[in-house]
């Protein structure tokens, strides 16, 4: 008696008949396939010539119903022809019918064909309020430009909650600088493609984008620039290019530095590394920089080479946002303390994966595939001719050498080569007897175990370099190797593969049009790592020493890309179906992989509130680590994952992390908060050698603040400084430079005091917080010379990088931990304390004395 009227809805359609039209309709069936099949019930045609490509609610916001009729006409106003002898059919693209659905629902005209209308994701809100919540308490703060950092893995969304950002705190010019030119598309589609950001201006150097002289300063812009060229100088005059004066003439709201991790390799901080007490550090450093150079020298033809200081840069902004999905050193460095950043990690969206509500509608996060590695241990006799180091550790590097360059390029160890391709296939005789005895324990091989080799059409091999691509290519060729024979090889490596995009294409034509059906191994030392998205790939094999955390897992989620079919059917445009629901990282140098998992779990999750296990726990409940140790395949837990991560540290080590300059943070913002804090002054000044602290940080920040606005005056007049002034300049810097380091190594003494009372103390420390919060006040205030409320809030403002100061608690207590368990002492046995008496403070009261 109540029949309820169907939804209306409107659908697109292409027809192989009429090529270069889409027909729009009206239909309040249950389905447009319903619809179309009863139009084509009178044409009889071999095979289905037709493809639903919309289906849609006809639904305005004021809750209105619309026919067909109305987006014609909307059609018709943004000037398309149609079809006069069929008046449904449109010689458009899908783009703009959806533009002329959008402009019928919001009753406007859409001029700029804007086709997208979707939300903010509930992370995306969180970052955008969180961000301009810290932007807006600066508001008052003269002298300060406030930074922030969005910590946000691929696929997060970043520029859309950018643009987002930028409509919440009300700005109309922002520039965008980049480490990576590659990215421009997206910023540019999502600006120009939704509904959201009507009348924004992207404006780029880019014939398809409008130029600084066609700007309307009336209406919103974003200016989108790689960083070197707008610090470059121009090679006659050696002063700002004519083409970026207005860049550094203009007043802008916000600065973002896109794909960060990239610039965060120029480390101001370096030249503060002590040769002798922070030798590791500096080496470590040196060899991630490195590798970081060869990586972007072979993936875009040249390696970032300049450095820069935000503070320094002849640009006026009033606030700076960095963007990145790997920024390890950024956080390690203290550059940023735990209110200026946003997470969003690997971690965060698996979880918000598993624990979408669907009553919420279709989950966001079901396409992103969930990662596994598996680690090896290759047999001895196949990695005994490379191993290096002082721990004889197998080195993938000299594993794959080569002994010739280009396309003749041949491995230097090709038996041991060949013997690693029969490993990963299953074949390789291993003389382990306990893997023999139990065929259950037999690890899963790449491309023996059917779960894996199904798994694996699509596999992209990271390598040490050019020749090494080369001479794989030229291995899996040979006939001994007829199982790749299968996999069409493409060698994605030197100056011939292109760059960028460029670089993709020879892989698109290898996997063709259905590369459900095609094969590939894709080889590579460096391209195609950032900047690109291939659905197929669906594992990654590390085969190159990766010292870099940062160039580390940039790789490894190029292969998390989602590879979703959308319309499997042809006739139902809003299905999808997910066709990679796991993907996987095979790794051979095991205890480098499990570092580098440490890594990412610790050093990305800033919550000091957290241990370092906990975390390492939470990432490995949503990335299963297996390991196989050359008998059997078992899985890490975050306990075991840890105490191979940190073996081989030793005393020494140790205390060296605690004399490290990164422990302790002396920029212009944290010695900005510093002065503006009585009570935080008043402590620091309580300690013997900082009594003219207040007048040193004013000095440092002034003399700062002067230096920035000699160099800009110099790029606004294009004029190079005269010799007398290049002098005083230089002076001005070696001296600030002086006063900072001098405030540094008073803030480190300090800091080295921090293990003496942990080793002093009764309890067991995991975290930095349990030091501030859970130990003896007054023997604390007696060793380091601060009360607990006083240091906690020196870390709070930044001044002690509290990230690092907890992964060194967090070692200190491993290692103490092992070497008590060593001399017959468990800190967690009740035996530990005899009668009241503690055995273990009283060993260690002992020691120390000593």
């Amino acid at each position: 008696m109540f029949k309820t009227k169907n939804t209306p809805k409107i659908y697109a359609y292409t027809d192989t008949r009429f090529p270069g039209y889409i027909k729009v309709g009206y239909t309040t069936k249950d389905t447009a396939e319903q619809r179309v099949r009863q139009q084509m019930e009178n044409v009889k045609l071999p095979k289905q010539s037709w493809e639903i490509i919309l289906e849609e609610i006809a639904i305005r916001e004021d809750g209105s119903f619309f026919t067909d009729g109305a987006v014609h006409r909307q059609l018709q106003k943004m000037g398309i022809i149609n079809k006069k002898e069929e008046g449904e059919w449109f010689q458009c693209t899908l783009n703009e019918v959806k533009a002329a659905i959008l402009a019928e629902k919001r009753q406007e005209f859409n001029k700029e064909k804007r086709s997208l209308d979707f939300g903010m994701r509930p992370e995306q809100q969180e970052a955008v309020t969180k961000t301009a919540k810290y932007f807006r308490s600066f508001e008052k703060e003269k002298g300060i430009i406030p930074h922030f950092l969005w910590n946000a893995k691929m696929r997060f969304g970043k520029t859309f909650a950018s643009y987002q950002l930028a409509l919440e705190m009300g700005w109309t010019k922002i520039l965008v600088l980049t480490f990576k030119p590659a990215v421009l598309s997206a910023w540019r589609e999502d600006l120009l493609s939704h509904i959201d950001f009507k009348n924004w201006q992207f404006v780029s150097k880019k014939e398809e984008d409008i130029s600084e002289d066609e700007i309307n300063h009336n209406q919103p812009f974003v200016y989108f620039a790689s960083l070197q060229d707008v610090l470059g100088r121009d090679k006659k005059s050696g002063g700002i290019k004519i083409s970026n004066e207005w860049v550094h003439n203009t007043d802008w709201d916000c600065v973002i530095f896109d794909e960060y991790h990239f610039g965060a390799w120029q480390d101001n901080t370096k030249d503060l590394f002590d040769a002798k007490k922070n030798k590791e550090e500096k080496e470590e450093y040196e060899q991630t920089l490195k590798e970081q150079k060869e990586i972007e020298t072979e993936n875009d033809g040249k390696a970032l080479d300049f450095q820069f200081e935000e503070d320094e840069l002849p640009i006026t902004t009033k606030h700076y946002l960095y963007l990145s999905g790997t920024p390890f050193r950024a956080i390690a460095n203290g550059e940023f303390i735990e209110e200026q950043i946003f997470n969003w990690t690997y971690t965060d969206e698996q979880k918000a994966k598993t624990e979408w509500n669907e009553k919420n509608g279709a989950n966001p996060y079901a396409s992103l595939p969930r990662l596994v590695m598996l680690t090896y241990q290759l047999p001895e006799d196949i990695r005994n001719i490379a191993l290096k180091g002082e721990f004889n550790e197998f080195d993938l590097n000299e594993f794959f050498s080569t002994t010739d360059t280009g396309k003749n390029a041949t491995f230097k160890y090709e038996e041991e080569v060949q013997n690693w391709l029969e490993f990963v296939r299953g074949q390789y005789k291993e003389k382990n007897e306990d893997a023999l005895k139990d065929p259950k324990n037999k690890a899963p091989m790449p491309f023996k175990d059917v779960r894996l080799k199904d798994a694996l059409q699509h596999s992209f091999w990271f390598l040490p370099n050019v020749a090494s691509c080369f001479a794989m290519a030229n291995l899996l060729k040979k006939a001994t190797n007829k199982f790749f024979h299968d996999y069409e090889v493409v060698v994605c490596a030197g100056t011939q593969a292109g760059i960028g995009v460029e670089a993709l294409k020879p892989l698109e034509a290898a996997m063709t049009r259905e590369p459900l059906k095609t094969k590939t191994i894709t080889l590579s030392c460096g391209k195609l790592t950032t900047g690109v998205s291939v659905k197929p790939w669906t594992g990654i094999f590390i085969l190159r020493n990766t010292q870099s955390p940062e160039t580390y897992f940039q790789t490894v989620f190029r292969v998390q890309t989602p590879w979703v079919l959308k319309n499997p059917d042809k006739n139902s445009p809003n299905r999808e179906e997910i066709i990679k629901h796991e993907c996987y990282v095979f790794d051979f140098a095991p205890n480098r992989a499990l570092s580098q998992i440490v890594s990412y779990s610790n050093r990305l999750n800033v919550d000091s509130n957290e241990s370092p296990e906990k975390k390492v726990a939470d990432l490995l409940s949503f990335l299963p680590v297996l390991s196989y140790d050359g008998s059997v395949m078992k899985e890490i837990n975050a306990s075991e994952l840890l105490d191979i991560a940190t073996s081989g540290t030793t005393g020494t080590l140790l205390a060296r992390r605690w004399e490290s300059a990164l422990l302790v943070n002396v920029d212009n913002i944290t010695l900005q908060r510093l002065l503006n804090n009585e009570e935080a002054m008043k402590a620091l000044m309580s300690i013997e050698g900082f009594r003219s602290l207040n007048q040193d940080i004013e000095s440092i920040v002034n003399k700062s603040e002067e230096i920035k606005q000699t160099k800009k005056e110099a790029a606004e007049k294009d004029e190079e400084l005269s010799k007398t002034e290049k002098k005083e300049l230089t002076d001005k810097e070696k001296e600030v430079k002086s006063m900072r380091k001098q405030i540094q190594e008073k803030l480190i003494k300090f800091a080295t005091r921090l293990p003496v009372f942990m080793y002093l103390s009764e309890l067991r420390e995991h975290t930095l917080k349990d030091v501030i919060q859970y130990i003896e006040p007054e023997l604390f205030k007696k060793v380091t010379g601060l009360s607990i409320e006083d240091f906690s809030l020196l870390e709070s403002l930044g001044v002690f990088n509290g990230e690092l100061m907890n992964d060194a608690v967090f070692k200190f207590k491993r290692y103490e931990d092992s070497s008590l368990e060593y001399t017959g002492i468990n800190k967690h046995s009740e035996d530990a304390y005899i009668g009241g008496y503690d055995t273990v403070t009283q060993n260690r009261v002992i020691g120390a004395v000593e």
